[in-house]
């Protein structure tokens, strides 16, 4: 009876009804699994119309809509397998358009991976194409526009369709990776997509356009839909496809116009950067661009003064009806020099430069600039010797933003008294390429040759960038020692010694700290060698471009200082580490965090650190005579330019009062802001603009969250039922959380709230008094079957909705060590 009998040796016209209700009997049952299949395929053969039969079936049930594995997916992918063996059951002519004709309310429905089977059985791929393109159009204008792109892939519509208009509602929802498959086989899309996306780039085209075009657009993100996510997009795409950046030159120059701006920034406000090294930065940002030649003096114009922005104007042969307003007349006035002074070279400069800065102990002719693999011989020899310690350090230019990784063109190996300068850019050659190799990996992977540096796994991961060989070489580095893990320890031990240094440096970080001669404009390694040697190192350079070739002096002095300071800094600290607040056993505190130098560079260390007392027992903290004030969140009110992401983030999870630039915004626009609003500056980082900075909230029960939801429409039946189920096993929480009773009160999430009832919601069009919508789509249903949480907290100023998930316990550990619970409002956080 096992055996399966040929059509048409059965009696036809079994009804696909009865075997479909037969199967749905066994497909609850595991242990029936063989007898199913017997089943499907016997029930197959006794249709008079597998075809038919098959779409009877699944209009008759309903399992194949939701996501998973369904019987009704496990019935076609049976059929298809079937008619390989039965060919002769396929139809053709005017009886397959009507079962196509039939197949296309399913395929409307029904998940992604029930579409292929489908149109294989029902051969849609050789159906009249026109046909196929109604149907899909049918659906996009009805505003399923993912369902008809997911059909047009299927069915291989593209080239037949508008790519912009097909793929423009899926970006503006973030489903980029639709998108990314839609043009998947056909490199022609992919260089009209990036093409569009460039257009968009534009300086005058506003992508907020776009959007209005498709108001009502169900999950818009606009948040996930702006420039700078763009040009992301863009520059992922073209390594993705491997193609030529020249197709997208809107994103290319804006990317640059951003380098030009950086520029600006760390000459002219930051004062970081020599002449000669912005200098050098700007031409080569710049080009042959007219477009950013133009950008360039309207920012000269702006930073500097009309002198310069002519002068500019006159290296550049730029056409005076294109200047700014006094910059043509400035240009007639001028009287060009062949070569412009360097006015921040003086000698009064170089004087103080000495005087204030980290100077190289060792004579100019003690260092050596390598660049043939003759030269390497006394530098292999001084370097591979056991127990030898090197500090290393490596330099490459500038990326400014770029995508990837730039290549290392400078590795600097330092031994006492001598340093070894390898130009990496002119070992070009296989023979030396595979000799310099060999002696990296060796140094490298020798543990008695103790090789120090700050932030190594950083360089490792550039010098693997750069050439192949070293994709494995993090793995095999053994003998390191990175004082990045040491400056760590020397920070947090300086906190805990000078508490009150926190606000001080917050608050004015143009107060030096005079006891010790700290300087808070330093960081980094420059900052860890002014603590340890008194002075901090000269970063002028740091910002050089280190591929163009001869290597100026000043840039050579630099790249030695920064490898010979590491073996400075180290033999200090190893003389006496206790005096630095440290473990008298200098090599556990390197050992102790070895493991985790790959995760050296991270921004918050979530290594949990010893207690207070601990560390105190061991020597280690020296605690203030006078215990520091504290300040509440809402006594801390900042300004955070557009180079800070992380901090802004971080502040406002502890409820600080803090405003953000936009991408786009002035840098001096945050002076605005502060003078205005009375806020600190803070700046290091990238904007988050995500939250809106506001501190009112509406506070509303689980009740009453699901009447909201409710009435929006974002509950069925179904949805409600299981709700009150689970809500009526709960009793309803008090509005006040308890504090158990401890020495360390639990941290209770008490944000500034009133009460639904109190806030002036519309109740009928679910809008804030300002007129914003409560954003209720984005609460999941399940939540509503949770125990908890008991409340939800809807923003009063975006409308936006959060409440108490499980990530809330990992936030609280993670600010764990600033946060304190008062004793009087064990609810109320303060920063300590």
């Amino acid at each position: 009876m096992n055996q399966e009998s040929n059509p048409s040796e059965l009696p036809g016209g079994q009804d696909p009804l009865l075997l479909l209700k037969t199967l749905q009997s066994l497909w609850t049952k595991k242990e029936m699994k063989k007898q199913l299949k017997e089943e499907t395929r016997r029930g197959f053969a006794g249709l008079e119309d597998p075809l038919a039969g098959l779409l009877d079936m699944l209009e008759n049930s309903s399992d194949w809509k939701g996501k998973g594995h369904s019987l009704g997916y496990y019935i076609t992918n049976e059929l298809q397998l079937w008619i390989k063996e039965h060919p002769a059951v396929q139809q053709t002519g005017l009886k397959l358009k009507k079962l196509q004709a039939r197949v296309f309310r399913i395929l409307v429905q029904c998940q992604p991976n029930l579409i292929d089977p489908l149109v294989n059985i029902y051969q849609l791929l050789t159906a009249d194409r026109s046909y196929l393109l109604g149907h899909v159009s049918h659906l996009y204008y009805n505003g399923k526009y993912k369902e008809a792109v997911i059909l047009s892939i299927k069915l291989r519509l593209q080239q037949d369709q508008d790519l912009e208009k097909m793929c423009t509602p899926l970006l503006l929802q973030d489903k980029t990776n639709l998108v990314e498959a839609y043009v998947a086989e056909d490199p022609n899309l992919q260089c009209k997509l990036l093409q569009i996306l460039d257009a968009w780039r534009e300086p005058s085209f506003n992508i907020k356009d776009i959007a209005r075009q498709y108001q009502g657009l169900l999950n818009y993100r606009p948040d996930k839909f702006n420039h700078k996510m763009l040009s992301k997009l863009v520059f992922r795409l073209l390594k993705q496809y491997n193609l030529d950046p020249a197709l997208c030159p809107n994103v290319i120059n804006q990317q640059h116009l951003g380098s030009l701006k950086y520029l600006f920034y760390k000459r002219f406000v930051e004062k970081s950067m020599t002449q000669e090294n912005w200098t050098d930065h700007v031409q080569s940002t710049v080009g042959d661009n007219r477009w950013l030649q133009e950008q360039l003096i309207r920012l000269l114009v702006s930073y500097c003064d009309l002198n310069t922005a002519a002068r500019w104007a006159f290296h550049y042969n730029f056409p005076k009806e294109n200047l700014p307003y006094g910059v043509a007349d400035e240009l007639q006035r001028l009287k060009i020099q062949e070569r412009v002074e360097d006015a921040e070279r003086t000698d009064d400069y170089e004087e103080d430069r000495k005087k204030n800065y980290y100077q190289l102990p060792i004579p100019r002719e003690n260092i050596h600039f390598l660049q043939t693999w003759e030269e390497m011989q006394q530098c292999r020899e001084q370097v591979l010797q056991a127990g030898q310690v090197i500090g290393i350090d490596m330099e490459w230019r500038p990326s400014f933003g770029s995508v990837g990784r730039s290549r290392v063109s400078l590795l600097q190996l330092a031994v006492k008294d001598q340093v070894f300068l390898l130009d990496l850019l002119q070992f070009q050659e296989e023979a030396e390429q595979e000799k310099l190799s060999h002696f990296i990996q060796t140094l490298f992977s020798d543990p008695a040759i103790t090789k120090l540096g700050y932030g190594m796994s950083g360089d490792l991961t550039s010098l693997a960038a750069t050439c192949s060989t070293f994709k494995n070489l993090n793995r095999e580095v053994q003998g390191t020692v990175d004082l990045f893990t040491v400056d760590k320890q020397l920070q947090k031990c300086f906190r805990d010694w000078r508490k009150d240094v926190r606000k001080v440096d917050v608050l004015s970080q143009e107060q030096s700290c005079e006891e010790r001669g700290f300087r808070q404009a330093e960081k980094g390694l420059s900052l860890l060698v002014q603590h340890v040697l008194g002075k901090p190192l000269d970063k002028t350079e740091q910002l050089s471009n280190w591929e163009k070739r001869p290597l100026r002096e000043e840039q050579i002095l630099y790249a030695a200082c920064d490898a010979y300071c590491l073996l400075e800094v180290y033999g200090k600290l190893s003389e006496d580490p206790a005096a630095f607040g440290l473990s008298s056993d200098l090599a556990e505190c390197l050992v102790e965090k070895q493991a985790t130098k790959s995760r050296a560079k991270r921004p918050l260390n979530k290594q949990k650190m010893p207690s207070t007392s601990k560390q105190q027992s061991k020597g280690v903290v020296k605690e203030a005579s006078n215990p520091s004030p504290v300040i509440s969140p809402k006594e801390f009110s900042v300004v955070c330019d557009n180079m800070l992401q992380g901090l802004g983030r971080y502040l406002r999870c502890l409820g600080v009062d803090v405003r953000m630039l936009e991408n786009d915004d002035d840098h001096r626009k945050a002076a605005e802001i502060a003078r205005q609003e009375g806020r600190v500056i803070l700046t290091s980082g990238l904007p988050y603009q995500t939250v809106c900075n506001c501190d009112k909230y509406m506070k509303i029960s689980k009740e009453k969250m699901r009447q909201l939801m409710q009435l929006g429409g974002y509950l069925t039946e179904g949805d409600d039922a299981g709700c009150l189920a689970s809500t009526e096993k709960k009793p309803e929480m008090e509005a006040e959380a308890t504090v158990p009773e401890s020495d360390s009160p639990q941290l209770v999430y008490s944000p500034n709230c009133q009460w639904l009832e109190e806030s002036g919601l519309n109740m009928e069009s679910l809008t804030l008094a300002n007129g914003t919508a409560l954003q209720l789509g984005a609460i999941p249903v399940k939540m509503l079957d949770k125990a908890d949480p008991s409340y939800f907290y809807c923003c009063s100023q975006c409308g936006k909705v959060f409440w108490e998930g499980s990530h809330f316990g990992c936030v609280v550990s993670q600010f764990k060590d600033i946060l304190v619970a008062t004793k009087e409002n064990p609810s109320f956080y303060e920063l300590s």
